[in-house]
Parts: structure tokens; sequence; C-alpha cells
């Protein structure tokens, strides 16, 4: 089983490895958007828009495999929903502070400033960001109990961030409705260099996702281990 396993995460890395080095150059040759008198108002930094809402997808798939791994545990004590809330938590901090680099570049292009505290996607973005670093410190340093803590937050954050989506077609700002990728929203080449960084994205997602599981289920069990050569007295010098 084992060689299996490692034979299906070669692959996996070589195929994420190859989609990346074909992405960048279908975005490179993906025209810009132009208005109707021919000016490209935000010039290459449309760009950022096929590594921002990749990220963000990813982010939002995070959040969701990270309330399901702690419904898990909080019903069963399943020790694997543990690990894939905690591997899901930390995945949902690096997308989404992916998403919150790459968003104010845009939007200073776009709308002349960094931030805009009245924008309701992007305040309940933030909320939604530092609800899983709460997350990661309270599993880091809360101690015995910590686990339940910090399954409610990864609840809290499963509620936030469907509000964080659907914010533009309540409370309308500065963010575009999201129409863009709809039939006939993008020019071909747009639509294909978009679909698929948005393939990549995910492929490297469930990629690192695998990873960081596998990861804290052998530092679960190095901890049993741990725990029961001290209970058997192994430990004492």
């Amino acid at each position: 089983m084992r060689p299996l396993k490692n034979l299906s995460f070669l692959v996996g890395t070589l195929a994420v490895a190859a989609v990346m080095l074909v992405v960048p150059r279908m975005i490179l040759a993906a025209p810009v958007p132009m208005d109707t008198n021919g000016v490209t108002p935000m010039a290459y930094a449309q760009k950022i828009f096929y590594f921002h809402v990749p990220t963000a997808w990813c982010a939002y798939l995070s959040v969701f495999f990270c309330a399901g791994g702690s419904i898990a545990h909080l019903m069963k004590r399943s020790r694997a929903g543990l690990a894939i809330a905690t591997a899901a938590a930390e995945l949902v901090v690096v997308f989404g502070l992916c998403v919150l680099v790459t968003g104010p570049l845009w939007g200073r292009m776009q709308w002349g400033r960094w931030w805009d505290w009245t924008d309701v996607r992007l305040v309940s973005t933030l909320i939604l960001w530092m609800t899983f670093v709460a997350y990661m410190f309270v599993r880091r340093y809360g101690g015995p109990g910590s686990e339940k803590l910090a399954s409610g937050l990864a609840l809290f954050g499963a509620v936030d961030a469907p509000i964080t989506y659907f914010a533009v077609f309540f409370w309308n700002k500065l963010h575009p409705q999201a129409t863009v990728v709809r039939r006939g929203g993008m020019a071909p080449e747009m639509a294909k260099a978009f679909f698929l960084s948005l393939a990549a994205f995910t492929v490297l997602y469930f990629l690192l996702l695998a990873i960081r599981v596998r990861l804290e289920r052998a530092r679960q069990r190095l901890d049993d281990a741990h725990l029961a050569a001290d209970e058997a007295g192994l430990l004492d010098v």
C-alpha cells in the first residue's frame, strides 16, 4: 500500500509541476481587456485576476474541509477528522493571505485605493482569515480541551464564508458581482487561461492538503508512542 501511496504522491507532484509550467505561459498570452475606447485601464495588473480568484476558491474549499473535520471530531472523536481540520485550517491561512495580498494590489489599480473598510467582502474576508489564525493559535497554545474551542472557530468560519461570497450581491460597494466567469464574460483565450489556472490551483491545494494530513497523522502517532513510553516508565532517567 505504501509504494502505491508514494507513486500517487510522485505522480501528483509531477502533474502540478507540469501544469505550473504551462499556466504562466497561458496567462501571459491571454489578452488584456480594453474598454470601448481601446484603452486598458488596468494594463497587465489585470492578470492578478488569474491568481486572486483561484486562491480565494482554495481558501473557501479549505474552510469547509476544516469545518467537516471539526464536526467529525466533535461528534465521533475522530482523530482523522481532527488531522484534516488542522491541515485545512493552515491552508486557509496560506491561501487567505494570498487573497489579502493580491486583492489590494488589484484594488489599487482598479479603485485607486488599497483598502476600503466600507466594502463588506473585504472586511468579511479579513475576519475569515483572522478566525483561522485564531484557530491555529488555539490549537497550538490552548492546552487540554482546545480542540473543542478550535472546532467552534472552524464552524464560525464556515458560516462566515458564504456571507463573504454573497456579500457583493447584498452590500455591493467596490467588489464587482461574480458574473465575470459566466458564459460570454471573458474572451476565449482569457477563459482558457483562467480555468486552467483554477484547475492547477485546485490540484495543488489537494496535494498540499494530502501532504499536511499525512504529516499530522504521523505527529499523532508519535504523540501516542511518546505517551505510551512515558506510562511504561521507559522515559525515566
